[in-house]
């Protein structure tokens, strides 16, 4: 009978603790520190699917592209990158052969390295329509198809394509499923309704379809192109913030402008 007693004399202090436990708050989340992400740069949640999305004011920021070091080799990854280049941020900028090169066009530095495509083929880049994000002489960005921007007479500064086009003119690929199966972190590149360049990265696994409505609806872009998906990475100059040390080929780093700088 005593052991009876105190073992539900036990049960009943058990039960009166895990009440209280149960009617205490729960502990805030902890709040991510604002210098985790690069200045430009804020996180966001869209359709259950974590992004850092930067917003690139080109009368503030500069962006660049670069692929090789000046020996001409193949840099291969964003922390290799950043020990040749300083920048605030950095993310893979399209498509690449087994030796690094370009699979489209490719101009850095006002110099182009390798031709428009307009090649059919397997594969993302060749989904068409694909499309070319550039930066002008003017100093002013766009994202156009690839047929569009093979007619435009654009001359730029510098220029990558890559495939699918996400957005064109407000409308999400055709070929697109509403939320696919095939999910990867994704990269891609639009320009808002403010003349700023938009970078968003996911963080999750994430469809084609999910990806460019983030563009669409939530980011202000009527057009927007995909740069790479699975080996997607960002860096800050300092540290990756997504993926790792995955290969990349063209790569976009964003700098600082300096005062002054002849553009």
């Amino acid at each position: 009978m005593k052991t009876w007693l105190l073992t539900a004399f036990g049960a009943a202090l058990i039960a009166i603790g895990f009440a209280w436990w149960w009617r205490q708050p729960l502990p805030a989340p902890t709040p991510r520190p604002a210098d985790d992400l690069p200045e430009t740069c804020r996180e966001l949640a869209f359709e259950a699917v974590s992004y850092i999305v930067c917003e690139i004011a080109l009368d503030a920021y500069e962006i660049v592209l670069a692929r090789a070091d000046q020996a001409g080799k193949p840099l291969r990854d964003l922390a290799r990158l950043a020990a040749v280049e300083p920048f605030i941020l950095a993310m893979n900028a399209g498509m690449y052969h087994e030796d690094f090169s370009p699979v489209g066009l490719y101009v850095e530095g006002g110099h182009e390295q390798s031709p428009l495509n307009l090649a059919d083929a397997p594969g993302n880049f060749f989904m068409k329509p694909n499309g070319v994000f550039y930066v002008d002489e003017a100093g002013n960005a766009g994202v156009l198809e690839t047929t569009a921007y093979a007619a435009a007479g654009i001359r730029p500064r510098l220029a990558t394509q890559s495939g699918p086009m996400l957005v064109i003119d407000g409308e999400v690929h055709p070929r697109f499923e509403e939320n696919g199966t095939s999910r990867h972190i994704r990269n891609g590149v639009g320009v808002d309704d403010q003349q700023r360049v938009v970078l968003a990265i996911s963080r999750g696994p994430v469809s084609l379809g999910s990806f460019a409505r983030l563009f669409r609806d939530e980011l202000g872009c009527s057009d927007a192109l995909f740069l790479d998906g699975a080996i997607s990475a960002l860096h800050d100059g300092r540290k990756y913030l997504v993926g790792g040390k995955y290969p990349a080929g063209p790569m976009l780093a964003v700098r600082r402008k300096a005062v002054g700088r002849a553009q």
